[in-house]
């Protein structure tokens, strides 16, 4: 695992995500990764954009530099936060989306949709995008063009 000491990773669900978000939790925890859970708490029902702009004023004030998401598709949690000024959420559904979330799009949010994957991928999707690192390059340029200027 790459060296997250002093980095605290953001976590969010809403109730779909939320039985996904314990296998997270479980591993972070397992690999002495810090994180602080924003919600939900419970599987009962919720609506995800509560949560998503709670961890995302969390990550557009600086207070958190990464996050992970987590509803059913993953979709609407992820438009939520990325509402944000500075969060680049994706949606992760394999190993691989998550390397080039990252890599190519400095993604920040990794929005993983709890229902259309196993516990197993969810941990691989987690940790593929908790060590890898942005390439910089000729994405930078277009990830610098992603903000709207008003």
């Amino acid at each position: 695992m790459k060296n997250l000491e002093g980095k605290v990773i953001a976590l969010a669900s809403d109730h779909a995500g939320f039985a996904k978000k314990q296998v997270i939790i479980k591993f972070l925890s397992d690999n002495n990764i810090a994180f602080k859970d924003f919600g939900c708490y419970t599987d009962e029902s919720v609506d995800y954009p509560v949560y998503a702009h709670k961890m995302g004023e969390a990550i557009e004030s600086g207070e958190y530099e990464i996050g992970i998401t987590f509803c059913g598709s993953g979709q609407g949690i992820s438009i939520a936060a990325n509402k944000h000024q500075g969060v680049r959420s994706a949606v992760c559904w394999k190993e691989e989306i998550a390397a080039l979330a990252r890599q190519h799009n400095n993604a920040n949010v990794c929005a993983v949709p709890g229902r259309f994957v196993s516990d197993e991928e969810a941990i691989a999707i987690v940790s593929t995008f908790l060590n890898e690192d942005f390439e910089g390059g000729r994405h930078a340029r277009r990830v610098d063009q992603i903000p709207v200027e008003k």
